[in-house]
């Protein structure tokens, strides 16, 4: 009988492949409609989603074959649907993203950020955060938390024994950091060949076995493991390229709602979210150093002659990597330029306070910017494979003498062919076919008809109970699949009971990236998990109170800075042309506990 479980466990994911779909089809059988055709594919899509039984992507490729075959929609409209200007957007934000990576701009951004914080306990977890958050706003999640892991573990094995000053001195090289990403000359090394080197470098936990080990220092390395993989999920929030749920916002408003006026755009976005992450960031500090540290404020501050030679064994060792560095180089002060430009374009671009050069130069006859942020982070990501890495020259080519050859660029397609995480893109794209399908085949209008009840409960509390619900889906499924699955859904509520679609979108959408109790729910997680002296039930314990405090915020930030920034407190005229009833376009104030008022 064992037997006969193992192997079903082991085939799980065929079973799953072969009869999920089967044991759905009485629904397009007994009820032969495009909204019950549309509702099969969506609900076969999302227990692919969240069972992963295929990859996320291929499962992304499902509207292609069934859309045309059930008449919903043509095969070359739903093909459209998986290269939008958010895939783009997507692409050149990621390729941006890989250029810094690439010249290990981002290792001397966190080195000297923590030079200047400092290692003192109480400003260390403070310091991590900080800089993983703000890294993670611009590159990958996952790049960043597998880059300030290392480095944490580093710092905490010297903070963590009695340092020799001689070695200290004579820059004695701490083998941690031998597990960071290479120069841009080398190929970099992928994390699991790292973890599992046996005749290289020792891996970056404290040396001393556990059961010898002060319970304090554990907690202290837990809780520093745990800071930099939540700090890289809510430093994400704070950009529309930092995490692809925000991405998948943009792309379902501008899909479901296209002459909402380029209401999502990436200043919009930051006005709203970036505060939103700061205040999250604070609490979750705070939290942590409740949890892990305690409110001591002698050990917290460093007091003691022992500790703080151990903090000075410690800041010698960021000194050093930072030192190894050495100056910056042409391609990374050039990097550097182009990534300022890139941000400075996509504020500037139609800022909506004030007439932005994309309204100014490239406006069409409405005079509204027909460049996107898409087409920014493309024409800066083309500049990158243009730019040469060093100053224009001739060199000779080594070993090959008398042969000359030009500086490689700043990026190239092979970096690019690695690294590059195209599964993403076509995930987008199929969560936007999904879109489109629910809209062509009249779903979200049977949604919207059916969840008109809902118009007698408060705003405030719907957005609440909402954000409760996507925050615990989230931490068992992608928390792509779980905004592309709830966010048409929600659009379609929306028009129903005359809430602004943004009300409910935009806070989900924060919560999908509340993935904070369990070590399969994100990749940092998993990451930080991996370096071990973490138990499932610490990140658990930890999580469970960020997701509180996540939840907490996000309802404050929703009710209070964001109202006037997307004129909430109104249904937008741009939601009304989709829908079949009719909403007033002057509403009772949503901040407060009454249903909205129609006129």
């Amino acid at each position: 009988m064992a037997t006969c479980w193992q192997g079903l466990w082991a085939y799980r994911f065929y079973l799953i492949v072969f009869f999920l779909p089967i044991i759905l089809l009485p629904l397009p059988i007994l009820i032969p409609t495009k909204e019950a055709y549309c509702a099969y594919t969506i609900i076969l899509m999302a227990l692919l989603w969240c069972t992963e039984a295929l990859p996320l992507a291929i499962t992304a490729f499902l509207p292609t074959v069934l859309f045309p075959m059930m008449g919903i929609m043509g095969a070359s409209v739903v093909s459209t649907e998986y290269l939008k200007d958010t895939n783009i957007l997507f692409i050149g934000g990621m390729l941006v993203a890989l250029a810094v990576e690439h010249w290990n701009l981002h290792k001397r951004i966190a080195l000297r950020v923590l030079l200047i914080i400092g290692v003192r306990p109480s400003l260390l977890i403070l310091g991590f955060m900080v800089v993983t958050a703000f890294l993670s706003m611009w590159i990958s999640n996952t790049a960043t938390t597998a880059m300030m892991v290392p480095i944490a573990h580093a710092v905490l094995e010297q903070l963590h024994k009695v340092p020799k000053s001689k070695d200290v001195e004579e820059g004695e090289n701490n083998p941690a950091f031998e597990l960071q990403e290479p120069s841009p000359q080398k190929e970099e090394t992928k994390l699991d060949e790292k973890d599992n080197k046996q005749d290289g470098p020792a891996p970056p936990v404290p040396s001393e076995p556990k059961a010898q080990q002060d319970e304090e220092q554990l907690r202290f390395t837990r809780g520093m493991s745990l800071c930099v993989c939540y700090s890289a999920s809510i430093g994400g929030i704070a950009t529309l390229t930092g995490t692809t749920t925000n991405l998948v916002l943009q792309g379902q408003v501008n899909s479901l709602f296209p002459e909402n006026d380029n209401v999502v755009n990436f200043a919009s976005w930051f006005a709203f979210a970036f505060p939103t992450m700061v205040i999250l960031l604070l609490l979750s500090w705070v939290w942590l150093q409740f949890l892990f540290l305690g409110f001591n404020f002698r050990k917290n501050c460093g007091l003691g002659d022992e500790m703080r030679e151990r903090e000075r064994a410690a800041f010698e060792v960021i000194r050093r990597e930072h030192k190894l560095l050495g100056p910056m180089t042409f391609a990374e002060k050039a990097v550097s330029t182009l990534f300022v430009l890139l941000v400075v374009l996509w504020f500037t671009r139609e800022p909506g306070f004030f007439t932005g050069w994309g309204n100014l130069a490239f406006s069409d006859e409405d005079g509204k910017s027909m460049p996107s942020d898409g087409t920014v982070a493309i024409l800066i990501a083309v500049i990158l494979f243009i730019m040469p890495s060093k100053i224009p020259g001739l060199t000779q080519e080594p070993g090959k003498p008398g042969k000359l050859k030009a500086p490689p660029a700043l990026l190239n397609w092979k970096i690019v062919k690695e690294k590059m995480p195209w599964n993403i893109v076509l995930l987008l794209g199929g969560g936007f076919a999904l879109a489109k399908g629910s809209e062509e085949s009249g779903l979200s209008k049977w949604l919207g008809d059916k969840l008109t009840p809902l118009e007698s409960v408060p705003p405030p509390a719907i957005a609440f109970i909402l954000c409760l619900l996507i925050a615990t889906f989230t931490e068992c499924t992608s928390n792509v699949a779980t905004t592309t699955i709830f966010l048409p859904i929600l659009a379609s509520m929306s028009q129903a009971i005359c809430i602004h679609p943004l009300y409910v979108m935009l806070p989900c959408t924060l919560s999908s990236s509340l993935a904070f109790m369990l070590p399969v729910a994100t990749p940092p997680n998993a990451i930080a998990f991996s370096f071990g002296g973490l138990k499932v039930t610490h990140m658990a314990q930890a999580g469970f109170m960020l997701n509180i405090l996540g939840v907490l915020v996000i309802t404050l930030a929703i009710n209070t800075w964001s109202i006037p920034m997307f004129d909430l407190h109104s249904f937008p005229s741009w939601a009304q042309s989709n829908t079949t009833g009719f909403c007033g376009v002057s509403q009772a104030n949503i901040t407060t506990p009454s249903p909205y008022t129609t006129v």
